[in-house]
């Protein structure tokens, strides 16, 4: 394994406790097909590994650099909810309060009972939208958020669970703007990382858009996406509603380019606010949020969160078929929650987000442990063969120490 690190120039340093990490990240490129990644682990507040290896542009002539950006798509959820998570503890969102209390017009279409709680758990009934939005318009945020406020559920708010893919961004955003009068990039920035020294965005600004890696995305993968989103919306029974399909379709492709494909690496999806999916970070910036998260929400004397907001933010809210993934799924309130099916770490209480392509950051409260992993890369999408390999290495390193 060491020939391995030394072929694919594995850069960066790590306790000889975590060469498991190390071998595991080297394997990655030699065996899984990486080509540009990285990997921060914090245990107890102190870094334990802190890995980069591989390319950061198509021709592969630019090495992966400590500071490399990458889009890391829904991992950006688990950011918006720690921004979320910070409101709810200075107690300027309440969980149980509607919507529109926040946000008046929302209540249009029959969404006036819907609670702060049900939208920001996967339960509002708008993973879509129903009427075709043009290429391009998930960059303004005006127009994602009035369409959002008019649409009507595709199913009863409260009676089911269903991820809203792309939606969850600009809903919870929208509460964070309506309530900071800052947009949710903005309020990360200012009052999460910013004082924290971690390197992720929501929006970059033009500036730093010369460190971002090119993601890899490849003609054919859209339209694999595609497919795989109408294969699961299909299965388990051909009569399936033709409506439900077409919410699971919409929910990844309308607007069009709506995940990513075909823009994300143009200077207009770098810059937009599009929280669910153009978080742009690196690897040590992902596990510092979640050092801090890990640690009941403060690191090195900076609190990003209260305890108890994210003692609320963390605890179960729904869990079991997932009315658009079509599989089971469990969150808190934004955060994705570690359940058998999908495992955030080995603990029960762990808590994260997954992003497209296998980008994840995660803690776990009960191991101390904080996780940020990168790729430049499309990969499989629920269970990535990169990231499970290095999340398991951390746990093994951590029963033999």
């Amino acid at each position: 394994m060491p020939d391995a690190a030394a072929r694919h120039a594995i850069d960066g340093w790590h306790d000889p406790r975590f060469t498991a990490v190390r071998d595991e990240f080297a394997a990655n490129f030699a065996e899984r097909g990486e080509t540009g990644a990285a990997v921060c682990v914090i245990v107890d507040g102190k870094v334990v590994a802190d890995l980069r290896g591989g390319w950061r542009d198509a021709n592969r002539t630019l090495p992966w650099q400590p500071d490399t950006l990458v889009n890391v798509f829904s991992v950006g959820k688990g950011l918006t909810a720690a921004c979320a998570a910070r409101l709810i503890g200075q107690r300027l969102l309440d969980p149980d309060a509607p919507v529109t209390r926040y946000w008046p017009e929302f209540g249009a279409a029959g969404k006036s009972a819907v609670s702060v709680r049900q939208l920001l758990s996967h339960q509002a009934g708008l993973p879509a939208f129903r009427r075709p939005m043009p290429a391009g318009s998930m960059l303004s945020w005006p127009a994602m958020t009035t369409a959002l406020a008019a649409e009507q559920p595709w199913w009863t708010p409260g009676s089911g669970h269903g991820y809203h893919v792309n939606t969850f961004g600009f809903l919870a955003g929208e509460l964070i703007r309506r309530i900071t009068g800052l947009t949710p990039g903005a309020l990360l920035r200012r009052e999460l990382a910013g004082p924290l020294g971690a390197d992720v965005h929501i929006g970059l600004p033009a500036a730093e858009h010369a460190r971002v890696a090119e993601f890899s995305w490849p003609d054919a993968a859209a339209a694999n996406v595609i497919a795989a989103e109408r294969g699961s919306a299909a299965r388990g029974s051909a009569a399936r509603a033709e409506a439900d399909v077409a919410m699971t379709l919409n929910a990844y492709l309308n607007p069009p380019d709506f995940s990513g494909a075909g823009v994300v690496n143009t200077a207009a999806w770098r810059s937009a606010e599009i929280p669910s999916a153009n978080a742009h970070a690196t690897a040590a910036g992902i596990a510092r949020i979640y050092a801090a998260l890990v640690a009941g929400g403060e690191l090195d004397g900076v609190r990003i969160v209260a305890a108890g907001g994210l003692a609320q933010s963390t605890e179960q809210q729904v869990y079991g078929d997932d009315l658009v993934l079509r599989r089971p799924s469990r969150f808190g309130l934004g955060f994705q929650l570690s359940h058998p099916e999908r495992e955030l770490g080995k603990g029960t209480r762990s808590f994260g987000h997954f992003g497209a392509g296998g980008s994840v950051g995660f803690c776990d409260p009960a191991a101390g442990l904080a996780f940020g992993y990168v790729t430049g890369q499309m990969g499989p999408r629920w269970r990535n063969p990169r990231n499970r390999a290095l999340i398991d290495a951390c746990y093994a390193s951590l029963s033999a120490g």
